[in-house]
Parts: structure tokens; sequence; C-alpha cells
């Protein structure tokens, strides 16, 4: 096992209240002109009388309404407030600094315009009908901190209902990330992914889609954990979710809990709010693999984690490897309305997490399995192999 240089690791910054408070006064998102409107014939041009003359043709051919306005190129990002950050059912104002915050980083990675929209209501049928009747609007939807399970099925009627760009970004920004840093981590052990024993602990939005991008990458043995133990066919209390999970994992059948599951795993995800203590994690096979991802507080502290694990990584950003969403979200929706795709496939979530991992090329090493959130390569790699897959898809 190689040692995590010192330099590898961000410092530490001392932020206090009142510096991150003062951060957000006023919001951290505002509108800017593309415009002119300095001079009474720009005026003319931009409003009216000019601006007619553009509506009417959009309403001869509703199809020009992307070259002529900014909805092709705007991404909402839409939450009802159910499943902020680790905070959970704060509601949809208090969820709103979130919100604003993705837009944000959709602007500063990707140079997307981006809307936060949060939704005072946790009806599946009046988030899915509000979207349908603000589709005009918007190019693209990033749902954003909805609780498990009814993610699930608003995403689904989401994407059913809408003929644009759809992503739950807990769900598929988190799983094309850790798919990149697992196959990181493998690459630089000399290790094949679907040879690796792997153990998901947490089976809300993230644990799914973690789940079904590793099957759908060729990882064979997956062991999913819920909050009761290891997800398999003989329970009786598995919802809709999880008995679909338990058809798809667990190949060697295993019953009990996260004793029965570590033992002898070659790979912990930790998607979930609980701990692991040390003595479980010390009985993972040789040379493990431990994404202890859940923010601020790992499912097992990086320090104990090393002690066991080959490679560690965390959600966090004062240890190496960082597994963060903004690697993925920005590219994978710009290569998407790029592309003019209609949707967003697995294929195209495959092509954002190999893109992510091939930014790295020969700095790949044990302390940095996947790129810096901020490396400003990561976005057009992204952007240009979804737009391609969504291409060879036929989606696009």
């Amino acid at each position: 096992m190689s040692p995590v240089s010192e330099a590898s690791v961000t410092p530490k910054v001392e932020i206090t209240d009142e510096d991150i408070f003062a951060g957000h006064i006023g919001g951290k998102l505002s509108v800017e002109t593309t415009a002119p409107l300095g001079s009474q014939r720009a005026l003319s041009i931009a409003y009216t009388p000019g601006v007619a003359q553009v509506s009417r043709a959009i309403h001869a051919d509703e199809t020009l309404v992307d070259r002529y306005t900014w909805t092709s190129r705007l991404v909402v990002v839409v939450s009802d407030g159910s499943a902020v950050l680790g905070l959970g059912d704060i509601g949809a104002r208090a969820s709103l600094p979130v919100m604003e915050g993705k837009s944000a980083l959709f602007k500063n990675f990707a140079g997307l315009n981006s809307i936060p929209l949060v939704l005072d209501t946790k009806d599946p049928d009046e988030i899915v009908e509000t979207l349908v009747r603000l589709r005009p609007s918007f190019g693209a939807v990033n749902l954003e901190d909805i609780s498990a399970p009814r993610c699930f099925e608003i995403e689904r009627r989401v994407i059913e209902a809408l003929d644009c760009p759809v992503m739950h970004d807990d769900q598929h920004g988190t799983a094309i990330v850790a798919l990149a840093a697992l196959r990181g981590a493998a690459k630089v052990q000399g290790r094949d992914i679907a040879a690796l024993r792997v153990v998901v602990s947490g089976a809300g939005a993230a644990g799914v889609a973690c789940t079904n991008i590793l099957l759908a990458a060729g990882v064979t043995d997956i062991t999913v954990l819920d909050s009761k133990g290891i997800v398999s066919a003989d329970r009786g209390d598995l919802n809709e979710i999880k008995v679909d999970l338990a058809a798809r994992t667990n190949p060697a059948g295993r019953t009990g809990g996260i004793i029965e599951a570590l033992d002898g795993a070659d790979v912990f995800l930790g998607v979930s709010a609980g701990t692991v203590p040390e003595e479980i994690i010390a009985t993972m096979a040789a040379d493990a693999i431990i994404f202890a991802m859940s923010n601020p507080d790992p499912e097992v502290h990086p320090d104990i984690a090393s002690k066991y694990a080959a490679i560690v990584a965390t959600g966090r950003s004062d240890f190496p490897n960082q597994i963060n969403n903004v690697l993925a979200f920005p590219g994978v929706f710009k290569g998407a309305l790029d592309a003019g795709a209609r949707r967003i496939t697995e294929g195209m979530k495959l092509a954002a997490a190999d893109a992510i991992l091939s930014v790295l090329g020969d700095e790949l090493a044990v302390d940095k399995i996947v790129p810096s959130p901020l490396d400003p390569r990561v976005a057009p790699a992204v952007a240009a192999a979804v737009a391609q897959a969504a291409k060879d898809e036929g989606v696009a």
C-alpha cells in the first residue's frame, strides 16, 4: 500500500458562521442580459416592437424557440425539500440555498443557465403535473434532494412525461462518480472490477443507483444493506424497489447484517448515515477498497479505514479521493443538451464515468483515483463523451 502524500490532501480552511451567512446574503444567483439595452434602437429590438416578430415566428414554428430563447440551454433544479443534504425533510423554502448553489455550479462548471425551482408539495402527482405545465420554460430537469422511495417514482414519471433530459442527481450523479472512482481504484491495483465482491451500505436513492450502475458496468457480486440488514429475497419487509434489488444482487444468498456482508469483502461503498465499527472493517479482504461517502461524517473515518484498506475515498474535501457529484452532473447535462438528447440513458451515464477517469491519465494514483472537483478538464470531457453516447444510442 502506497502512503498518501500530505500534499494530496486539501488543507482545512477555517470558515466562521459569519463567513457562511455573509456569503449567502441576497442569494447566490442573478440574471444577466445578453442583449444591449442602452439605446432606443436596442430597446426596440430586444423588446417592443421588435420582439413581437420573434414571437410570431415561434408561433408559426415552435422549434424556433430553441434558437431565439434560452430554453434549450436552461436547467431547472427541482426539489420538494424532503431529503436535503444530511438535514432531512426541511421543506421547500429551507432547501432553496442548496438549490441556488446547484444552479451556480451548473453555470460555473458547464456554462449552463440554471434556476432553482422548489415546490411546496410532496405529492408525486402534483410535482409531475407542475413540471409538465412548465415544460415550455426549460430544456432539462435536475431533480434534487427528493426522499426515497418517492424519488424513484417521480423521476420515472417525469422522464415518461417530458421530452427532455431528466436526472435525479442524488441517484445518478453519485453513482457515476462512484463507478469512476471504483474503476480508478481497480486500475491502480491491477484488478478487474467484475471480480470484486462489493458491499453497498444504504438502499435509498444513492445506494440503489450505485448498485444499478455497478451491475451495468459488469460487477457481479454485490450485497446491499439497509437499516435492517442484508437486502435478501427471504425478507418479507421489502418494498417494491428492494424486492427488485434482492432479485438482482446477493448471488451467494447471504443473510444477516453488516458483519456477515463485510466478512471477506473487497469493496465497501457507504451511502448511508450509519457508522461501521473498526472491528468489522478489519474483517474485509486484503487490499480492500473503502468508499465512505456520507458527508460530513463518513461511515468509517478515513484514518481508521486506512489501517485496513489499500484505497480510501470519502465525500469530504479535506481527505484524498473526494467522490463529489460536481464531477458528473454539469458535464452530463451539458453533453445531453449539446446533443439535443431527449433523455439520459444508462449508456450516457457509463460514458460519463469513463470520461471522469480518463482525465487523470498518468496522474492516477492510490490517493488520486478521481480528479479534483475543481479540475477544469472534467466537465468538457464528460460533456463530449455523453454527447457522443447520446448519438450512438439514437436519443440525440
